[in-house]
């Protein structure tokens, strides 16, 4: 395809505006989305809306294919344009479209299975006494036009087509998507794909929108617009809480579904650092340094208790990162953030510097880096709880039991939490797991956090800040429930009722009836 540079507005693609950007990977330049653009969009969402939520799940799983369909044979120039602007290597992003194509796959099973609704009956009793008892129903609808905010280290999986997009379209909403500025040509590749496979499949126009913009304006005018009902974003805590903040001051506000900062804690218990602390520290260091550390889920604390083993532990790790060389990073604002934030770690007078990687000729290049601090520093100061985005780790030693526990429990909310112990450790320490349920959406034992599996499953989640909803899930199936509500239908005559709740209930999807697990017809109503 041939770059426009220009917004995807449904069938069109338009550009009203004179303000342009370039990333400087690609000869073409991009306009800004005017605030009549984003506007158009979203209306042209809503009204879309309206016919695409009332379409079978069959029917949007065939959209759902179809994209997955012009993905792959376009696969190719997307990877290579991909590596163009994000600098990731060939077998990364090849690894990424296959997950995407994949991830599109499971929900277009979930939305044709069909039970994903929840459907619950609890049938009428006339003849109940005091009071005779309502005929209630309830299911899951789609909200309405939503607004998604891509990710600039995942140019597929969590943007134009990634979790949220597909979600959000699984559910019966339609998406207004506002592209990375680290990768325009890319997002407008796949959204060119999207809007494809849309009319192939004899969508109403609107279903999506693709937005372009290096600035925010574009992004508050998408979040406060009054069409928009919910937000996906994957980034920076900075950036998350600002469009939360936008939406919660709206008329209406709206919730915002903001994955944001980790520092994804790894705790190492005795016993298995006396086992194999070299082994260990060298598989820790692969993971915190794997991508240039640009990975939500990468290690970037860990905790452990003061001994000879942890030093030894300390050793091993320090010289595998003096000897990894340093790789490009995604974009030049991450590689500014990255140097100031190894900067304040550096100046920290309770901070210790235990490494420094290779030096290398890449561009944007984000050098591998490692501290050492105690437990009283680390939860004197909450800075040493930011996230530095990029291959950097801080070890944190605790001079006792009680302050490793104690550490645990004054942690900030994380995507995930990793123990590594041995059977025995895990029967000693089984205390501290009470703690880590408190604090993290995934909790691994003995493995790495890097590598998100898209399963039913899957909890990518967590508390603040690590999200701004730990209830939800932006990757695996159940993240559809963020842009869903449930409904109750009371009394309702059969032909009114949605077809998941009917007696004859002919999408033979599960059903809950008066609590208990049913599929087939309501013999009882």
């Amino acid at each position: 395809m041939t770059l426009t540079g220009k917004q995807l507005i449904g069938y069109t693609a338009a550009a009203s505006g004179t303000k342009t950007f370039s990333n400087d990977d690609v000869d073409v330049r991009f306009f800004e989305a005017t605030a009549a653009e984003v506007d158009q969009a979203a209306r042209l969402a809503t009204e879309a809306f309206a016919r695409y939520r009332q379409l079978t799940g069959a029917a949007r799983a065939a959209f759902l294919e179809r994209i997955a369909h012009e993905l792959s044979l376009v696969r190719a120039p997307l990877n290579e344009m991909a590596q163009r602007e994000t600098g990731l290597p060939s077998a990364r992003l090849d690894g990424e479209i296959t997950r995407t194509i994949n991830q599109i796959k499971l929900f277009a099973a979930l939305i044709t299975e069909g039970s994903w609704v929840r459907a619950m009956i609890d049938p009428a009793q006339p003849d109940r006494q005091p009071l005779p008892k309502a005929d209630i129903r309830q299911m899951q609808i789609p909200l309405g036009a939503i607004g998604v905010f891509g990710a600039s280290n995942f140019p597929f999986a969590f943007s134009v087509a990634g979790g949220d997009t597909i979600s959000a379209l699984a559910a019966g909403c339609c998406v207004v998507y506002k592209s990375h500025p680290g990768h325009p040509a890319t997002s407008e590749m796949t959204g060119d794909a999207i809007v494809r496979a849309a009319r192939a499949t004899n969508m109403p126009e609107g279903v999506f929108s693709l937005l372009q913009g290096a600035g925010h304006e574009s992004g508050v005018q998408l979040v406060t617009h009054p069409l928009i009902k919910a937000v996906g974003f994957t980034g920076s805590l900075a950036g998350g809480r600002a469009l939360f903040n936008a939406a919660a001051q709206r008329e209406e506000p709206i919730p915002v579904y903001a994955e944001m900062g980790s520092v994804n804690p790894v705790i190492l218990l005795p016993g298995i650092l006396a086992e194999k602390s070299a082994d260990l520290a060298k598989t820790l260091a692969a993971s915190n340094t794997l991508g240039t550390g640009q990975f939500c889920t990468n290690p970037g604390v860990f905790l452990a208790l003061d001994s000879n083993e942890t030093t030894s532990f300390l050793q091993t790790y320090a010289s595998t990162i003096a000897a990894t060389p340093g790789d490009g990073m995604l974009t030049e604002p991450i590689c500014k953030s990255y140097a100031k934030g190894i900067t304040r770690l550096s100046n920290h007078p309770e901070v210790k510097a235990m490494a420094t990687g290779l030096t290398t000729e890449k561009k944007r290049s984000g050098i591998p880096n490692a501290f050492k601090t105690t437990v009283s520093a680390f939860l004197k100061d909450a800075s040493l709880q930011e996230e530095v985005f990029g291959p950097s780790a801080l070890h944190v030693v605790a001079g006792s039991r009680e302050e490793l526990i104690d550490a645990i429990r004054q942690m900030h909310g994380q995507l995930t939490l990793s123990v590594w112990g041995t059977a025995q450790d895990l029967v000693e320490y089984s205390d501290i797991f009470t703690q880590l349920e408190l604090k993290g959406g995934r909790i691994i034992c003995n493995g790495v956090p890097t590598g998100v599996e898209v399963t039913h499953a899957m909890m990518h989640g967590g508390p603040y800040p690590a999200t701004t909803d730990s209830k939800y899930t932006s990757v695996g199936t159940q993240a559809i429930y963020r842009f869903t509500r449930p409904v109750c239908y009371q009394n309702y005559p059969q032909h009114l009722l949605p077809a998941p709740l009917r007696n004859e209930n002919p999408l033979n999807v599960w059903r809950s009836v008066n609590g208990q697990p049913q599929q087939g017809p309501l013999t009882t109503a």
